[in-house]
């Protein structure tokens, strides 16, 4: 097996790596560098055979984070992309929302231990714990070696125990492993990452100490901090308001234990951007799921002070003219290299341009870059 590293190394995202064997090839990823441009030819990985034809068998992806996909749509229609099932859920859910959709022409979905032979290449996949919901470890075997692909990794979250599971039954006879390593050297020896339920407290603390309206911005595609989020609105007696995109991704799950709009303590609200979404693509069906819990721009200002909105600065303006900031806090719960490039972030321009023109300034922002 010859491994050739396109993108990844000394770099955060854009991770792709080719492997070949006995004539055939397969991709590991096609990732989009975090502060890349996907119209970038420079940083489009030279791949053979990458838009169809050759010897090139499957792109693998790992899991469904843009710096691990970004630049799937570089591959052809016919090649074959393997992803998890309920990845390529949430990537169609979220297609009609997203300025640069991608869901594969050609899916092939797997799921945890289950091995699929592409050539020469047997491929493994391990569950593992991360930010981004279905994530993978990828174990390959194929000219007599093996090599284990960790995707992104983490120890921490809600599913910490796949992490220990791992480490204490580890694939075996593994001649090379790649890892990624975005904190090596970018931290302190000492750093210590908060657990999942250690978030769950501090939004707790947070949401007990705001009179208003409590505006958190979080990737709703973050299912652990969306979790979190909702026990901690359960434990303060708030209403959990999310937007359709968020509703949409969380049935994308497929999860019964994931909180869904039809629960209590749940209500859906469709910001104004939202609705002209829905108008321009016709794509009406997409409420009809929701409306169990629907809330009005009527209901805002009454529901505030008892509620936790998953938020964006697109919203403020339905906010504002809704009359429900008063008292209100922007808690910040993303990591900051993903808060700074989509400018989301108490001193983005986008977000104290339209505080600015908020007839009820909202208190300086809480920090909560909880990652």
């Amino acid at each position: 097996m010859r491994i050739r590293i396109h993108r990844g190394t000394k770099e955060i995202g854009g991770t792709c790596v080719e492997l070949e064997a006995d004539g055939g090839r397969i991709l590991l990823d096609l990732g989009l560098p975090l502060d890349g441009d996907a119209d970038e030819v420079s940083i489009h990985p030279s791949v053979d055979g990458l838009a169809g034809g050759g010897d090139l068998l499957a792109l693998i992806l790992s899991h469904g984070h843009v710096d691990h996909w970004g630049l799937a749509h570089l591959a052809g229609p016919d090649l074959p992309v393997a992803l998890g099932a309920a990845t390529h859920r949430i990537l169609k859910a979220a297609a009609p929302f997203v300025p640069r959709p991608y869901v594969p022409a050609r899916p092939i979905e797997f799921s945890s231990g289950a091995m699929m032979q592409f050539g020469p290449f047997r491929v493994t996949p391990h569950l593992v714990d991360h930010s981004a919901y279905d994530a993978y470890a990828l174990e390959v075997e194929a000219g007599g070696r093996r090599l284990f692909y960790s995707g992104d990794i983490r120890a921490h979250g809600r599913k910490a125990a796949l992490f220990e599971r791992l480490v204490a039954h580890p694939p075996r006879s593994i001649d090379v492993m790649l890892m990624e390593g975005s904190s090596f050297g970018r931290l302190s020896p000492d750093h210590v990452f908060p657990t999942e339920i250690e978030v769950e407290q501090r939004l707790v603390d947070l949401l007990q100490a705001t009179d208003g309206l409590a505006l958190v911005a979080a990737s709703a595609q973050s299912i652990d901090r969306m979790v979190s989020l909702y026990r901690a609105c359960k434990r303060t007696g708030r209403t959990l308001i999310i937007d359709l995109y968020a509703a949409e991704i969380l049935r994308a799950t497929g999860n019964s234990n994931i909180p869904q709009s039809d629960w209590p303590n749940v209500a859906v609200y469709v910001p104004q951007y939202q609705r002209i979404q829905i108008k321009r693509s016709g794509r009406f069906d997409l409420l009809d799921p929701h409306k169990t819990n629907r809330v009005f721009v009527e209901r805002l200002e009454d529901l505030a002070p008892r509620a936790a909105m998953l938020f964006r600065p697109a919203m403020l303006r339905d906010l504002d003219h809704a009359g429900c900031l008063s008292g209100a806090r922007a808690i910040w719960s993303q990591w900051m290299a993903i808060s700074n490039r989509n400018a989301v972030s108490p001193s983005s321009p986008s977000f104290t341009h339209a505080v600015s023109r908020s007839t009820t300034p909202i208190p300086p922002a809480t920090p909560a870059f909880l990652t």
